[in-house]
């Protein structure tokens, strides 16, 4: 070969092996970015050319699919329905051939679209034979009376509010509502009216901000809830051994370095009460000192063992809740009873209550039961994971008595079931606004013991009412009713 037709031949190979490289980098290593990208249609196409798989609640899909017609700009042959859309919003999200997805829908695609790799087989199995794709089912832990009733209730309230339950033993969300709410059917489509549905859901449009999980994405002071960490902690640190022991408490009592005297809300019985009678009556001056002499760094510490200062995952992610670090001790005082910058989401105090309920085991939150393959074999199964445990069993017993005297005495007496069933709570009234100015929110956290001492579930409860009378506004007049309905459905349903 003379010296040009070789160099050309050179360059003709370097030019193949440029290609192959190139080739195996977008097919393997570009791969998954290019798939995601959203200028891709192919990945909407496909996600849309076969009815996807169904969300289950006890047994029974919340979710379907409809054929659409494809005329037109529209090339995407299935959209998502749901049933009671706004109901089951917070646990689902959308899926909306316009907008993408989220939630569920987004986290389990694959699933629900039959594309995820742990379908191989049934993939493969249904290429021989000349089957259509079909998607498989996310099969979730959640108790559609429990989820009727948190609904219910806070529909109506009015206002905006969320409910978590969550079931103890093994931290199962039973319940996550939020309202207002919306109905991800209105714009699963890709038609003007779609369009329309979507814009009038968004915040800038719409002030009440339907689409915001409020169960797990938003934070609010906790209020007085958050007495029940400043108890465990108290309990935990040796500070008292005892629900009955008198606490180390003047009246008044003005917080370290301040000349500021901690208000406790009316004449209550609060001075040197025992903790018993200070969370019977909310005693704002007892937990406040607690948390002032146990200092930041071990109210911090028990706060983390709840699982505050950090986003939990349901799979669906909840923001993290907030306990400062480096407050002085006024501001820890503040923030050991719920105000200051602690703020909480309805999950987190959830989580409070149902850990205390199971003798002081916190369960990580799951809602995701088993995920299924289109034949209804179980692709993978969730199994119960603790998270930690804030309190010894001992010290939870102890924490349970106090709070079930909240309910039998106290300011949770709306909570109160019968028929042999016990429930332990704890009320909150927590300010919100420049200087208070706004409505408090409500809040409610509880759990219920059956006569074998197991507890089913625990809940919590937030209401927020800008239009209610101030005056009327109380966790124990406005959030324990729901969370009893909710605790009484769930009750029901395991007769």
């Amino acid at each position: 070969m003379n010296k040009p037709l070789r160099r050309i031949a050179i360059f003709c190979g370097l030019l193949i092996l440029t290609l192959l490289l190139r080739d195996n980098w977008l097919q393997y290593v570009k791969a998954d970015s290019l798939k995601d990208d959203p200028k891709n249609r192919r990945v909407t196409i496909a996600r849309y050319s076969t009815p996807r798989g169904d969300i289950i609640v006890d047994g029974n899909p919340i979710t379907g699919s409809s054929e659409v017609s494809t005329k037109g700009l529209n090339d995407l042959k299935y959209k998502r329905t749901y049933k009671n859309g706004p109901m089951w919003a917070p646990v689902t999200g959308y899926a909306s051939q316009a907008f993408g997805a989220t939630q569920l829908e987004a986290l389990e695609d694959g699933i629900l679209t039959g594309n995820d790799d742990r379908l191989f087989f049934r993939k493969t199995l249904d290429m021989i034979t000349g089957k259509e794709q079909q998607g498989g089912n996310v099969v979730t832990t959640l108790n559609a009376a429990a989820q009727k009733a948190a609904w219910e209730g806070l529909k109506s309230r009015g206002g905006k509010g969320a409910v978590v339950a969550l079931e103890p033993s093994t931290g199962k969300i039973l319940a996550l509502a939020s309202y207002p709410s919306y109905d991800p059917s209105s714009f699963a489509g890709y038609t003007n009216a779609d369009a329309k549905a979507w814009k009038k859901l968004q915040k800038k449009y719409n002030p009440a901000d339907p689409m915001l999980n409020r169960a797990l994405r938003e934070t609010y002071p906790p209020g007085s809830t958050f007495k029940v960490v400043t108890a465990a902690a108290a309990l935990e640190n040796g500070k008292y051994t005892s629900a009955d022991e008198k606490t180390d408490s003047p009246l008044p009592w003005t917080m370290p370095g301040t000349r500021t005297q901690l208000k406790n809300e009316g004449n209550i019985p609060c001075e040197n009460a025992t903790m018993r009678v200070a969370l019977q009556y909310s005693c704002n001056t007892v937990f406040g000192k607690i948390g002032a002499d146990l200092g930041n760094d071990k109210m911090l510490e028990e706060a983390k063992k709840f699982g505050f200062d950090a986003e939990q995952f349901t799979p669906v992610r909840a923001n993290a809740s907030v306990f400062s670090d480096d407050m002085n001790s006024s501001q820890t005082a503040l923030s050991s009873i719920g105000q200051y910058n602690t703020a909480a989401t309805p999950l987190q105090m959830a989580m409070v209550a149902s850990a205390v309920a199971n003798d002081g085991k916190l369960m990580k939150p799951y809602m995701i039961d088993k995920l299924q393959s289109s034949s209804l074999d179980t692709v993978t199964q969730t199994e119960p994971q603790e998270l930690s445990r804030p309190l010894s069993s001992s010290n939870a017993q102890i924490l349970q008595s106090m709070m079930e005297t909240v309910v039998k005495e106290g300011t949770g007496k709306n909570a109160q079931i019968g028929g042999g069933v016990t429930v332990g709570g704890k009320t909150g009234t927590a300010q919100h606004g420049v200087a208070n100015s706004a409505n408090p929110y409500a809040w409610f956290i509880s759990y219920a013991k059956l006569p074998d001492n197991s507890s089913p579930v625990a809940v919590a409860v937030v209401i927020e009412d800008e239009n209610a009378n101030r005056d009327d506004i109380s966790g124990g007049g406005l959030a324990a009713p729901i969370a009893k309905s909710v605790m009484e459905a769930v009750i029901n349903s395991k007769k």
